[in-house]
């Protein structure tokens, strides 16, 4: 009798210790998300940091560090993409370079999650591995299925893709950069209840 009582209480000892493992695992860094404040609102992004942890860390570190801060989205499209985080663009008197520049190490393609409208993306070169630009990334603004098998998707908008569909309509150059610039003035991370408040 006092066995099966032993074996019980340990059974129930380790169920514990297994529920609050999870719930400790539960609050970590994956529940944060990043918050970018533009000039014309704030988009809250949630990444991808299971499917993609290679550039949801890359993201994470910009957004803490403020790299993405000063630069403005330099390319749009309507009912295609509106992308950013170039830093040449932090230079306004010289639109001709825009969409050239990057910050760090391109990053190993992480392809595999859908373009779906809101969806956050790696902007890239023609590189045969199709690594990803160490720091330029794109949302888009609709279905891309065309862009599946080529690019990764490492993150969506949460809150503020009002936000984004506003950038899309600016009035743009022939190069598709908005005749007004919408800045990144401060990234950072958030959790979830947080961003909500």
């Amino acid at each position: 009798m006092k066995r099966i009582y032993a074996v019980r209480s340990l059974i129930v000892l380790l169920v514990l210790a297994v529920m609050l493992g999870c719930s400790k695992e539960a609050k970590t860094s994956a529940d944060e998300y990043v918050k970018m404040e533009t000039s014309l609102g704030t988009i809250i992004i949630d990444l991808y940091e299971t499917e993609t942890p290679l550039h949801a860390a890359n993201f994470k570190k910009l957004s803490e560090d403020g790299s993405f801060e000063g630069i403005y989205f330099h390319r749009v499209i309507p009912g295609f993409v509106v992308q950013g985080g170039d830093p040449n663009t932090r230079d306004n008197d010289i639109r001709e370079d825009d969409g050239q520049g990057g910050i760090g190490e391109r990053i190993p393609a992480e392809i595999g999650q859908p373009h779906l409208r809101g969806c956050l993306g790696a902007a890239r070169d023609n590189n045969p591995e199709k690594k990803s630009s160490g720091s330029q990334f794109y949302f888009c603004l609709a279905r891309l299925t065309q862009l599946d098998p080529n690019y990764t998707v490492f993150g969506k908008v949460v809150e503020g893709m009002d936000v984004v569909d506003q950038i899309a309509t600016l009035e743009r150059d022939k190069g598709n950069n908005p005749l007004e610039s919408v800045t990144i003035v401060k990234t950072s991370l958030v959790s979830s209840e947080a961003y909500r408040n």
